[in-house]
């Protein structure tokens, strides 16, 4: 299986992204340079498979999805995604998608929602290690008194998310 990766210019800065033949596997900011690092490098163990450049199919939707997005026109994304991890993390980036555009939840709101409201840290670890960031919208999720913690993108970047979906 080959895994093709662009660069996508978005409003809140360069993203990689990176598709498998089910669907995108990674959209993360690239002057995040640390988490970049880990987290292509995490992508190629999960997947047992090198990123290389080039084109896939989704790369063109995901764009025109984005440019929705950033217009405010589009609040949910409907490119296909490739995601892999322990089950924990896969419920905790189901609930995520649950999520909806313009509102928010607290890390202990999403670990009730999977059924575990004692994984709030848990929760925590498993939205760090989201690798679609926007399309699994972890930006959403804030702490319990309100305040804009824990986003890998920069806190910046959260803020300008949620103002742009009405959330703050």
């Amino acid at each position: 299986m080959i895994i093709r990766t662009c660069e996508i210019k978005t409003p809140v800065g360069t993203m990689l992204t990176a598709a498998t033949p089910k669907g995108i596997c990674l959209f993360e900011f690239m002057d995040v340079k640390d988490r970049l690092v880990r987290q292509t490098k995490h992508l190629e163990r999960i997947f047992s498979n090198k990123l290389e450049q080039g084109d896939s199919p989704f790369f063109a939707p995901l764009k025109t999805e984005l440019e929705e997005y950033f217009s405010g026109s589009r609040k949910t994304f409907n490119v296909p995604l490739d995601f892999k991890g322990t089950d924990f993390q896969v419920r905790s980036w189901h609930a995520l998608l649950k999520i909806p555009y313009g509102e928010t939840r607290s890390y202990q709101e999403q670990a009730i929602a999977i059924n575990n409201p004692k994984a709030v840290r848990a929760i925590a670890g498993a939205n760090h290690r989201n690798k679609l960031s926007i399309l699994i919208p972890c930006h959403r999720v804030i702490g319990k008194n309100g305040s804009l913690t824990g986003y890998g993108g920069e806190l910046w970047r959260k803020e300008f998310l949620l103002n742009l979906e009405g959330a703050l």
